[in-house]
């Protein structure tokens, strides 16, 4: 290059550190990245510490909101959840982990299905429901763990009145953790994961034993829900259809197969079949899946059956912290404050889980899609962005746990129906019948789940709405911005082209770019001599024809495989398959220049038609106004003139 790089400045690089490895297996950067090599990785019980920040810190609100929407009924409703979870949930994400093994999800696999812009639609809808769902953690995980702060009995006369300053600075501290450099702390995840269980393990004890112990309390229940309800069936029905309102305990699933890339797996794994590190997540997802089940079950029932309903309304001292509430009215305000500390601790750890899923599933589809700036693929400057728009549901929501429970929902249940759709389509795909009728099931129950809770609750498809409209704008201006850019990876040859481009590298390097048509003897006859009309070429001249077929044409990056053949015994052809004519023949040009060292020349004939329309076809189709295009991605992706490549129009 004659141009002279001027190197970043320290702010840059810092911010930017990471992006030089975009282009390593598969251009993951960011904490989900898979480990090198891939048999290196952790016990999958402590992957599973990893996954349970988020999926067993729930216990810090499930409890209080299980309360809240189902009443009397909550260990009923609870029991419905448990049931879904291990018969739905559960062997959804087991089979999810056999078909996407790598952490990318359930989005990858119905990626897979879809092709041209209504796939790429469809992901950017499913990321919006993600980034609800990660996002949404992170805020009300903070909120959970401020409002635990606020009313320990010890700090609630200082912090009390301050919940949203205290929110903000959690958000804040854990972005400045991944400002820093996060990576997976599985030690601390471990820690935190281990203590927390432990201490809720205890005040599950102790509050079975006064229930057990203080025969009225069971007595009371029961007959206040025969009152209420009448009979058993009544309940039973009651409870299937509040069920929808406590979908927040089925959290931490699409965490579990994000995380599968630091499972250990065996020696014997390879990245095409990671037999080991599919088994062991199976193991993973059961064990989460179990604990929480039986955690569940058990805290549901001590808290309908030990609090006040009162108590559970906003204002009262268990709402929010269900849990805590019982572990300073039966254990004392010393134990009660220990497991304040262990639940923020856990609480916010979970945002830092949901953060590291924000830095893994953004970066693998937006900018490969080229519906994000390049810098999208480094940590930090995602990190900044996440954290602003933290700031702003926090704010949105008064950083209230109970607000952010429906979109928190809608955006767990949408991803867990979509990964329901998915292993359906797989199991109807590999031929099993009876695999397909009980997936299809599974997603039938999980749709109607979904639909009864942004019924119930419409807010959080409010918000998910916005996060996917602002994906969406995003994403199309990203793309429109980037249109003009150079995004072929890589140009091979086969060995008839390079013959070719070797032949001409002694004389002047000629193409013709030819949009095949009937590919006969008349056609690349006409075609030259339409060429050397319109430039006032001599006969001599020879030419190698370039033809591009356009494959899918809303990819962003594409690698180019040149194929060189010989049509009637006289024409040179040169064919290539990618998603954009320009950028193919740009990355063509540029390609023989490095390889002979000499200036090639490419020659078109001038589109008809009107320009705006004829953009929107190269946009949206890879095509339409060819040459000038061509041109253009040539400037950008070479600035100094002189080792340009010469676009020539007639």
């Amino acid at each position: 290059m004659a141009t002279t790089e001027h190197p970043p400045s320290r702010l840059r690089g810092w911010m930017l550190q990471g992006l030089s490895d975009m282009g390593k297996r598969g251009g993951l950067t960011g904490p989900h990245a898979e480990p090198e090599p891939p048999q290196r990785g952790q016990r999958w019980w402590r992957v599973m510490c990893l996954t349970g920040v988020d999926y067993f810190s729930t216990l810090g609100y499930q409890p209080g909101i299980a309360a809240l929407a189902a009443g009397l009924l909550s260990p009923l409703a609870t029991i419905v959840l448990v049931v879904v979870t291990l018969a739905g949930a559960l062997p959804v994400y087991r089979r999810v982990a056999e078909e996407s093994p790598h952490g990318q999800g359930s989005i990858a696999m119905l990626e897979r299905l879809l092709s041209f812009w209504k796939g790429k639609l469809f992901v950017l809808t499913l990321l919006g429901f993600a980034a609800t769902d990660f996002l949404i953690t992170i805020t009300l995980s903070a909120a959970d763990a401020s409002t635990h702060l606020v009313e320990n009995p010890h700090l609630t006369s200082t912090l009390g009145g301050h919940q949203m300053l205290i929110t903000l600075i959690l958000v804040a501290l854990l972005g400045a953790v991944f400002l820093k450099g996060f990576m997976e702390a599985m030690g601390v995840a471990v820690a935190l994961v281990g203590i927390y269980l432990a201490l809720n393990l205890v005040v599950v004890i102790t509050g079975l034993w006064h229930v057990l112990t203080a025969e009225h309390v069971v007595t009371d229940w029961t007959n206040a829900l025969i009152v209420q309800h009448g009979n058993i069936f009544v309940m039973i029905g009651v409870a299937l259809i509040v069920f929808p309102k406590l979908a927040l305990g089925l959290s931490g699933f699409e965490t579990g197969v994000a995380v599968m890339p630091h499972v250990q797996g065996d020696d014997s794994d390879t990245e095409e079949r990671p037999t080991g590190r599919i088994r062991d997540t199976k193991k993973l997802l059961t064990t989460a899946a179990v604990i929480m089940s039986c955690f569940l079950i058990t805290t549901s029932f001590i808290t309908t059956l030990l609090i006040p309903a009162a108590e559970f309304k906003p204002g009262g001292r268990a709402n929010g912290r269900a849990l805590a509430f019982l572990a300073h009215e039966y254990l004392g305000n010393a134990f009660g404050t220990v497991y304040d500390v262990s639940t923020i601790a856990i609480l916010w750890f979970a945002g830092a889980s949901a953060m590291a899923g924000l830095l893994n599933l953004m970066p693998r589809y937006l900018p490969r899609y080229g519906m994000a700036p390049h810098w999208a693929r480094a940590v930090r400057p995602m990190v900044i962005v996440f954290i602003l728009i933290a700031f702003l549901v926090t704010w949105l929501f008064d950083a209230n746990v109970d607000k952010q429970g429906g979109a928190y929902a809608t955006g767990v249940l949408v991803l867990i129906s979509s990964a329901a759709i998915a292993v359906t389509i797989a199991a109807r795909k590999a031929g099993q019948r009876g695999w397909t009728i009980g997936f299809g099931v599974i997603a039938a129950v999980f749709l109607y789940t979904t639909v009864a809770n942004v019924i119930e609750r419409p807010d959080g498809v409010k918000i998910g709405a916005c996060f996917i409209a602002g994906i969406m704008l995003v994403s199309l201006l990203s793309r429109l911005a980037r249109s003009f850019e150079l995004r072929v990876t890589s140009v091979a040859m086969d060995p008839m082209a390079e013959r070719f481009v070797r032949d001409m590298a002694s004389r002047k390097i000629r193409f013709i770019a030819n949009e095949p048509d009937n590919r006969d003897r008349a056609e690349y006859r006409d075609k030259i001599e339409q060429i050397r009309t319109d430039n006032d070429m001599p006969e001599q001249e020879d030419f190698v024809f370039v033809e591009v077929t356009v494959a899918d044409p809303s990819e962003f990056e594409t690698c180019l495989t040149v194929r060189g053949e010989v049509l009637h015994n006289r024409y040179r052809v040169l064919t290539v398959e990618s998603s954009s004519i320009p950028n193919a023949l740009a990355a063509l040009l540029l390609h023989v220049r490095d390889l002979t060292g000499r200036t090639p020349h490419i020659f078109f004939e001038w589109t008809e038609g009107n320009p705006f329309a004829n953009f929107l076809r190269f946009f949206l189709f890879g095509q339409g106004e060819v040459a000038p295009v061509t041109r253009e991605v040539l400037r950008e992706a070479e600035p100094d003139r002189a080792r340009r490549p010469r676009v020539h129009t007639g």
